[in-house]
């Protein structure tokens, strides 16, 4: 399986990209404001299509490239088409988002509440929002068992609000070798001849990071969620799983239960309730 990943211009979000194997349909996950590049190069280096972008949640800094990078694929001819369920016109391109932050895709900049010195997130970028063509709610099928966006990827859902109402992390598992990430988690430390293994990996958006976790400040957060939505993670997701967050290092579940002080209060806090 091919997992890469790009950074955004502004505010250094993570975009990833995920596919089968090269030469197949791609699944790009969070293309902010300057990823559209990045991905590009990538598509291009492992001869990939545009399958289908996946949200995993409505802030301006995650979403902002979506249609760029639609159009961008659309001129190159990367643009998969041919697919069951595939959208009929070769111009659109689905774009999931979980159903509660799908109303932030009208206007994510007012949505996200994000301000540098009185200068919107549009204003730092220099752009304005394009709203995608073809938006769908991640499918409801996919909180119970997995989905394939794409072929060869599937994901499973599991919500996780607190830093917005919609807040979603995904779950997948991947035959990976000597593949980058790894070694930033800290599961691999030697290069040499490294044989594929099969891992469990979570895309987890701005859910939790590498020592800290999504913030509640911004509209549509909420604290005691959010303590709600890290102890149920702390009990219930295995160690070994690795995560991509949508900020900064890859890291481990183990990890964090080792060296992440937000989950360990939140541990002991998340029964609160604010009452």
């Amino acid at each position: 399986m091919l997992i890469e990943r790009t950074l955004a211009a502004v505010f250094g979000s993570n975009c990833y990209v995920l596919a089968a194997e090269p030469g197949g349909s791609a699944l790009v996950i969070d293309p902010g404001a300057g990823a559209t590049r990045g991905v590009m190069a990538l598509l291009r280096s492992y001869n990939l299509t545009l399958g289908a972008i996946l949200l995993t949640h409505g802030h301006a800094d995650h979403v902002w490239d979506a249609q760029r990078l639609i159009d961008t694929a659309v001129t190159e001819g990367r643009v998969t088409t041919g697919l069951a369920g595939a959208p009929t016109d070769p111009t659109r391109v689905p774009v999931y988002i979980p159903q509660p932050d799908l109303y932030r895709l009208d206007d994510p900049d007012t949505t996200t509440g994000i301000s540098v010195d009185g200068r919107t997130f549009a204003d730092l970028t220099g752009t304005q929002w394009l709203r995608p063509a073809d938006v769908r709610p991640f499918p409801q099928a996919g909180f119970g068992a997995a989905v394939e966006l794409v072929p060869g990827v599937a994901l499973q859902a599991v919500p996780a609000p607190g830093h917005s109402e919609g807040s979603t992390m995904f779950f997948f598992n991947a035959q990976l070798g000597d593949n980058q990430l790894l070694f930033e988690a800290e599961e691999l430390d030697d290069p040499a001849d490294i044989s594929e293994q099969e891992y469990l990996v979570a895309l987890s958006g701005d859910v939790i990071f590498k020592g800290s976790v999504g913030r509640t400040d911004l509209p549509g957060g909420d604290q005691y969620q959010m303590w709600a939505t890290l102890r149920l993670l702390a009990s219930a997701v295995d160690p070994a799983t690795v995560l991509l967050p949508g900020h900064g290092a890859a890291t481990t579940m183990a990890h964090e239960h080792e060296a992440n002080p937000y989950l360990a209060e939140a541990k002991i806090r998340g029964g609160e309730t604010g009452a």
